[in-house]
Order: structure tokens, then sequence, then C-alpha cells
């Protein structure tokens, strides 16, 4: 987890490595970016801490990672906390508590400062324009915008832009190409061999370490181009029909790949297991890769769990060829946007899923426990410890034998055996 250095007497936070060398006795910790930007301190004009992973580590309780999941989301750009309780079923007041307890700041000062860090990337990495980046980045206006940066980094967008370094534009011939900042150890071969194992054809594709997939904004398609970018970071490549709200996209991205959380306590466990440690010690950069679509990820479980690996891939792709909508000429054996569960309704082997997602019966960000109970009235309890896994639950376990030691850290150790054997 990377702690972030504050100092009283300049009011600046750094990232670890950084070269100024302040006294101990004026040097106070946090753990997020958010938490020191709301004790009032301003980012580092040397070290930028806002291009580093602000991740929330393992050891968070799961109600407040759920809740940053659905930050990520983008929940928190047209509606307050109050929904945000509602949505997990708790307080306001109370997810605030956990919060502060937890991060060192509220949900709203949380969601603000990701919009704010990513706009500063977006100022750095890229030639949009000021307007452009304000919405990109899920401000509701200028205003709004302007006045955040300027708090938080104590400049105005034009000034920042101005200030870029030489080395930080990112050149593209085609689309939008960003950053995904991680902490390392992190095993992007791993991620993408699994990724490959669980692609749906026509819509998601793994060629030469590049993760491929298409995706659709308010109806319209778009390409993602994900792969290995340096020591601490990967590079997407965004083709998209418009850029508002495009964090989103970006954070979606990084969930799929792993990103959003860094196992720190989860794999010091399993280092201990006599049975999972060699792999550990092997490839401790291996992550839970998440999902771009909670849905689809429930419909490829529900068919992989009921037909062999051939048949399901092959009924798969005729799924999505009789159902999903058709996007032409994008190469790498991508053709369709993947349906949704009102498209699916009626369609063999998933039908019962689709309607009771369609009804509302199964709510796909629901607890571990919840969502498995729920699923388990339409597919298998693995099926259903599969889709979990995907969604962010730091417990479900998909696979056969034993598991009790493991907890509470499974899925990351499910990834492990899935990963060793592929």
């Amino acid at each position: 987890m990377t702690t972030y250095s504050a100092v009283r007497t300049t009011g600046i936070y750094c990232r670890p490595g950084c070269g100024a060398k302040p006294l101990a006795e004026n040097v106070s910790t946090f753990e997020l970016p958010a938490a020191a930007e709301a004790a009032g301190y301003r980012a580092c004009l040397r070290c930028r801490p806002y291009r580093v992973a602000g991740t929330v580590a393992d050891e968070a309780p799961e109600l407040v990672c759920r809740a940053v999941q659905l930050i990520i989301a983008g929940l928190l750009d047209q509606s307050g906390e109050e929904a945000l309780g509602t949505r997990l079923g708790v307080s306001a007041r109370h997810l605030r508590r956990m919060f502060h307890d937890h991060l060192g700041v509220t949900p709203d000062q949380f969601a603000r400062s990701r919009r704010a860090h990513f706009a500063r990337r977006l100022l750095d990495d890229t030639d949009l324009g000021i307007a452009e980046i304000a919405f990109a980045s899920g401000f509701g206006s200028l205003r709004q915008f302007n006045r955040a940066i300027q708090e938080i980094f104590r400049a105005s967008p034009r000034e920042l832009r101005d200030r870029r370094r030489r080395g930080d534009r990112l050149v593209a011939d085609g689309g939008l190409v960003l950053r995904l900042p991680f902490t390392p150890p992190y095993d992007w071969e791993a991620t993408a061999a699994f990724l490959a194992a669980h692609a749906i054809p026509g819509v998601e594709s793994v060629e030469d370490g590049v993760y491929r997939r298409t995706i659709s904004l308010d109806g319209e398609p778009g390409v993602l181009e994900l792969g290995a970018g340096g020591d601490d970071y990967l590079l997407l490549r965004a083709h998209l029909p418009f850029w508002e709200g495009v964090m989103h996209v970006v954070d979606r991205a990084a969930c799929l790949a792993g990103l959003d959380c860094e196992p720190i306590r989860a794999r010091a466990h399993l280092s201990a297991d006599p049975d999972l440690g060699p792999l550990v010690a092997a490839r401790p950069g291996v992550r839970v890769p998440g999902a771009w679509g909670p849905f689809e990820v429930a419909v490829q479980a529900v068919v992989r769990d009921q037909l062999p690996t051939d048949d399901a891939t092959e009924a798969l792709q005729k799924l999505v060829q009789v159902y999903g909508v058709p996007v032409a000429g994008l190469g790498h054996g991508l053709t369709h946007a993947f349906p949704g569960p009102e498209a699916l309704t009626g369609a063999e082997l998933v039908g019962p899923l689709a309607r009771e997602v369609a009804d509302g019966n199964i709510v796909l960000e629901a607890d571990l426990e919840g969502l498995v109970r729920s699923l388990e009235t339409v597919t298998s309890t693995r099926a259903a410890q599969e889709i979990a896994l995907r969604l962010g639950a730091r417990d479900a376990w998909p696979l056969a034998g034993e598991s009790e030691r493991l907890r509470p850290w499974r899925s990351l150790a499910a990834v492990y055996r899935l990963t060793s054997v592929s």
C-alpha cells in the first residue's frame, strides 16, 4: 500500500521516493491522496502523487470496498451520499463514518479527489481541451472543475497544462492513450491469460498480450485495448464515440485488470499456506481480474457451467451473433457489443438469469452472501461463486476441494489455482 507523507510546515504531501527531506516531527502520513487533501495539503509538484495508483488496501471492510466500486462506476456523479448508502443498505451517516475510519475521507471527498487526479493526468498525457477534460473527468460544469483543480493543485487547469513535462504526452495514431498506474508487483501476463481463458468470442480477444473488447456507451459502440506499459502502469487505448465521462471507462478498465485493490494482506496470508505459498512466491503480482459488465460475466459463467469448454465457447459466440449489437470493421475477431438482460430473456441456457436480472430480482452489486444466494436460484453454486469472484468479492471460491484455511482471501487463492493450471 502506498503511504503518502504530508509536511505540516510546507502544506505539501508526497509519494514515497520523493527527494524532499523534511524533519520527521513535521510529517504526517495518509493512505490516500484524498485524505491528505481533505486535511488541507496539496500535491507535490516534484513527485506528482496523482500519477501513482491510489488504490484502497484490501484490509478495508467489504462494505467500504463495495462503496468504492460504486463510486468508481459514477454513482456520485448524479446523486449524493444518501443514494450511495441506500444502494448498500446503510445510512449515509454510517457510510461516512466507515469511510472516515478506514480511508480518512468522506465518500464525496474521495470521489472529488479521484475526478481531480484523473483530470490532472489528462492535462499531462493528452491534448484534449480544458472543457473536454472537465466533462471527461465527471465534473458537472466547467466552473466546478476549475474550482476543484484550483483548490487541490493551487493552480488553474491552463497553468497545469503549461507545466507538463516533455515526456508526459502520449502520442497516438488513433484513439486516446492513457496510463493505468499500479503499485508493483503486478503480473499482466497472468491477467491476460485469465482474460483469454474467459473471453467471449466476438466481444473480447487477447492477441500477443493485448486485450481488446467492444463496449457500448449510451448505445454507441467503442473499443478498448489494454496491454503492458511500463514498470508501474498499463497502457489503455480507447476508441470512443465521445469523451464525456471517459473517467469511468478508464476506471472500469482498471477494475477489469484487477488494479482497483492491492492484495497486500491477501498475499501475505496465502504466502504462509504450504500449497499456495510457492505459487505466490513465484508470481507475487497475480491479482483478481474484475469485469467490464456484471451481466456479461454472469452469462459467461452460467453458460460455461452447463457445457464443456469448447461447446460453451461456441454457444457464447452464437448468443452474441444472434442477440448482440453488430459493430462492423473492428478486426481482431471483434464483431458485436454484448446484449443486455432484456435482449436475452428468451435465450436458451441464460433466459432465467436474464429475466431475474431484468426484473430486479437478482442485483449483481449485492454482497457475497446475498449475491450467491440469489444466483443459486438460476445456476449452480460453482457458477455463482465464479460470478461473485469477478464482481469483486474477496472470499469467493468457484473450485472444488477444501478451502477453509484460505479464508477470507479465497478469491485470490482461486485465481492462483486457475492461472497455475493454464
